[in-house]
């Protein structure tokens, strides 16, 4: 007899999905954005939540679909380049860009206004504290559901609602015009904001995480881990969703509290400061810690994970210590150059990862999954390190005859024409049997 969830159990595990991507990104982003669309926002939030919340979304389903997350899904194409691949991922999502953002987030947030000075002494003394207990709550992978889904997600959830709902409730400014790009792009714009939460090369990483978890609560039947699997994709892209809207109308009323800000979370901080005095920076500062908490948690046990079976020598709970040790040193390097660093590597990588998402979802239909997949990983690694350089400041301007390469999407039409030619591939004929 198969085994299932309970509801509260199948609950947990969505909870702690929804947890795991609800980190630093997604705080910070929306209101830059909403403040900077202005009367744009709307669309510039539809945009967002595209790559913000519809790219996990079919992540999560690619890895259920592929049963199995990017090793497996790469299986196909030629060892080295596979692993590079996952590599590349896993480095980026981990220890080099996200999970040290969000130690630095949590830092600027969630401690700095409780400090008499912000100094390199404090913010290396917090880095340590900090990736020191999600290295410890890591370190025991069998527990994250019962730590993550049953305990930490529902205080977080209780503690945004209160945000949210005081976001509509307590607009501070008129809505004014569009500034920059979102003037006459405001969804495109958006759309490549969402990139920035770094949510689609997550959800490929922890899709797996979330199937070993189920396998811990006895879920051992590939059916039944997609089944749960979809259903926390789900929830967690309603709880994004949940998120993100009302970030996006804080940062749309806030024409006047925002200016001057550098970043989504300044003004977040100005806003709640106003609204709610000190208590609200107090809550504010929980909200931010506990979000950014959990996102490491799920990020180091998922890259430790990946790494430990490459050197098990070192082992799953080798790297945990060392990637939490990185990412604390990492973390040193302060925010607005961190976010600065990562945009070109993002614009090089995400298109990528789109390809083998949509590789998980045009696979049954193609008649050679070798070619086919080669031909998508290669067309859209071309494009999407043109859109990396394009974005890094080097003159590419040579290539502007590129369909949308002036809004930094140059790979979009050809990675959809290479999925298009990859279904026509003829399968590899069989040698004749004797």
């Amino acid at each position: 007899m198969e085994k299932r969830l309970t509801v509260m159990d199948t609950l947990s595990v969505g909870f702690m999905t929804f947890a795991f991507f609800l980190g630093a990104g997604n705080m910070i982003f929306p209101p830059m954005a909403g403040f900077l669309a202005g009367d744009n926002y709307f669309p510039a939030m539809i945009g967002f939540l595209c790559t913000a919340v519809g790219l996990p979304l079919l992540g999560l389903i690619a890895v259920a679909k592929a049963g199995g997350s990017i090793p497996v899904i790469t299986a196909k194409l030629p060892a080295w380049i596979g692993a590079t691949i996952a590599c590349a991922i896993f480095i980026i999502i981990g220890p080099a860009f996200a999970a040290p953002r969000a130690g630095l987030v949590a830092y600027e947030m969630g401690a700095v206004p409780f400090l008499n000075g912000d100094n390199a002494t404090t913010q290396a003394l917090y880095s340590v504290i900090f990736f020191g207990i999600a290295m410890l709550l890591a370190l025991f992978p069998g527990k994250l559901v019962d730590s993550v889904g049953k305990v930490l997600t529902p205080a977080l959830i209780v503690l945004f609602a209160i945000l949210a709902l005081a976001a509509f409730i307590f607009p501070q400014d008129p809505i004014v015009a569009a500034q920059g790009g979102y003037e006459s792009g405001a969804f495109t714009k958006g759309f490549l904001e969402g990139y920035g939460t770094m949510d689609a090369l997550a959800s490929l990483v922890f899709g797996m995480l979330i199937v070993d978890l189920l396998r811990k609560k006895g879920i051992t039947e590939s059916g039944q881990q997609a089944k749960y699997l979809g259903i926390a994709a789900i929830i967690a892209a309603v709880g994004l969703s949940f998120v993100y809207v009302p970030l996006f109308y804080l940062g749309a009323t806030s024409s006047v509290l925002g200016a001057g800000a550098d970043t989504g979370g300044a003004i977040l901080t100005t806003f709640v400061n106003q609204v709610f005095g000190a208590y609200g920076v107090v809550m504010l500062g929980a909200v931010v810690t506990l979000a950014c908490l959990t996102t490491v948690i799920g990020l180091l046990s998922a890259c430790s994970d990946y790494f430990g079976e490459l050197l098990p020598k070192i082992g799953y709970r080798g790297f945990v210590v060392i990637n939490a040790l990185f990412c604390a040193v990492v973390a040193n390097v302060g925010l607005s150059q961190l976010i600065t660093i990562s945009i070109p590597v993002l614009m090089a990588v995400y298109p990528i990862a789109m390809a083998l998402i949509a590789f998980c979802f045009v696979r049954p239909y193609l008649q050679n999954e070798r070619a086919g997949l080669i031909m998508m990983v290669a067309v859209s690694t071309l494009f999407g390190v043109i859109d990396g350089v394009k974005a890094a400041g080097v003159n590419t301007d040579a290539l502007n005859f590129l369909p949308f390469y002036d809004v930094g999407m140059a790979w979009l039409l050809p990675t959809l024409l290479a999925t298009f030619v990859a279904l026509f591939a003829k399968a590899s004929p069989q040698p004749a049997m004797r």
